[in-house]
């Protein structure tokens, strides 16, 4: 905040916040490629999905067009230009493809154009030099495109490419007997040499190929758990644990009765009236550090936050799960609060500042209610008591009932406010807290009243 109540103040990390880790080594050298790659054609509309695949498919297309370079060569030196012309012509057709595909952003149709070269071109190489043996079994490189049809199109738009693979082979064995009738002149040393780079070719892109699925499977299930974990987090955020795993298991009423709980109410003194005079964003962030510190002293002392209605705090001890301690529990925190609302009054800017709080305990019924946006709530005399304690009470003070008080036990601090009558419950006699027992002085003597004041009434 800025010229207001308090120092500057900064949230932590939240649920949206998110944590981006720099990409490094080969794979992410290689990731970067793709990606600029992969901004020759994206549409704004693209997904982030949409444009790795296409930058997959464009990386593969340029990286082959590149290794043609050695065909061409070779089968050049060895005298045979028209099986050269073919690496050439896959050459021309990716230069040619990409620049289409930068003017009009028509991936499908550099797409369908790498899937049909990918396909034709090797199966002509290979007739061209005599056959499976001589070309060293060139249409190899053809399985490249069932295997990018499924990555790009998905398993039912690919089958179509699958079966042209098989035609394409079919085909060629069935015209292999009259094509290697005459078969290119290249060396024996040379023709087994290329197999063994034709066979380590494809199946390194068959492994690329397999390896983008396994990861991509990967990617989404580490995508399921991080999303799960965030659905989690939110739901506990809503409701408490025991409460939660109840509801995950099936739908229900979830209502459950308790003989003793303690109750607690607190509510920041002239907030309302701030918000007339206090911009919005230091409102809500003085709001958010008063919440977020209360949030703290809740957990502390494991007892469960109900909810918040404007600047109004309700916290409940032994539920939903049952304690024998849920008073002093309860007295504990309310204590803490009352002390984090005293420091931050002693900021510049922040005088103003109080915190009313009041507790009861005894009987409630807590459940679950609405279909959205459900809550976690108790209902009962117990509830409307604990607010009345707090709508009578005295800034800076913490109003109990005459239960809380017999229950606080040894070692904590009250002292008799004198009979209220209280709206909706008539006269009550009441008591303020002041103090808890140190840890050491748990087992000190029986409860310690300060002399009652001069009784007083109120009808506030």
């Amino acid at each position: 905040m800025k010229d207001g109540c308090g120092p500057p103040y900064h949230r932590g990390m939240g649920a949206s916040d998110v944590l981006t880790l720099p990409r490094t080594g080969l794979r992410g050298a290689v990731v970067r490629v793709v990606e600029r790659l992969a901004d020759i054609g994206a549409r704004p509309e693209s997904s982030q999905d949409e444009r790795l695949r296409q930058g997959m498919l464009i990386f593969a297309s340029v990286l082959i067009a590149m290794l043609s370079a050695i065909w061409v060569g070779t089968y050049l030196a060895y005298g045979h230009p028209l099986s050269a012309a073919i690496p050439a012509a896959y050459q021309v057709i990716t230069v040619v493809g990409l620049v289409v595909l930068s003017r009009t952003r028509r991936f499908a149709v550099f797409r369908t154009t790498q899937l049909v070269a990918f396909l034709v071109l090797p199966a002509l190489l290979q007739a061209s030099l005599g056959g499976f043996v001589a070309s060293s079994g060139m249409v190899l490189w053809a399985l490249f495109v069932p295997l990018a049809a499924l990555a790009l199109l998905g398993v039912r738009r690919s089958v179509g490419w699958l079966v042209a693979y098989f035609a394409a082979v079919l085909t060629l064995a069935l015209l292999d007997p009259r094509l290697s009738e005459q078969p290119a002149g290249l060396p024996t040393g040379f023709v087994v040499t290329f197999f063994v780079l034709n066979v380590v070719g494809v199946t390194v892109s068959a492994y690329a190929m397999l390896g983008y699925f396994v990861e991509q499977r990967e990617r989404a299930r580490v995508a399921l758990e991080a999303e799960q974990e965030r659905s989690e987090r939110l739901l506990l955020n809503v409701l408490p644990r025991p409460i939660a795993e109840r509801l995950k298991r099936g739908p229900g009423v979830i209502a459950e009765h308790y003989e003793a709980v303690t109750v607690l109410f607190a509510d920041l003194v002239g907030f309302t009236e701030r918000t007339q005079v206090m911009p919005a964003d230091e409102l809500i962030a003085l709001l958010d550090r008063i919440f977020s510190a209360f949030d703290r002293e809740a957990d502390a002392q494991a007892v469960e936050k109900i909810k918040t209605i404007g600047d109004a705090y309700m916290v409940a001890g032994g539920v939903p799960e049952r304690r024998p301690d849920h008073v002093p529990a309860v007295a504990r925190v309310a204590l803490a609060m009352r002390e984090e609302i005293a420091s931050i009054a002693r900021e510049p800017g922040c005088e103003w500042l109080a915190v009313r709080i009041g507790i009861d305990t005894g009987p409630a019924v807590a459940g679950v209610i609405g279909r959205r946006k459900f809550i976690y709530d108790l209902w009962g005399d117990t509830v409307n008591t604990a607010s009345r304690m707090e709508s009578h009470g005295l800034p800076g003070e913490i109003h109990v009932t005459d239960r809380v008080a017999s229950a606080l036990g040894s070692g904590f601090t009250v002292r008799a406010r004198g009979t209220v009558l209280v709206k909706s419950k008539g006269p009550m006699s009441t008591f303020l807290l002041d103090a808890a027992p140190d840890v050491s002085d748990d087992d000190a003597g029986p409860l310690r009243e300060v002399p009652a004041v001069t009784p007083r009434t109120s009808t506030d």
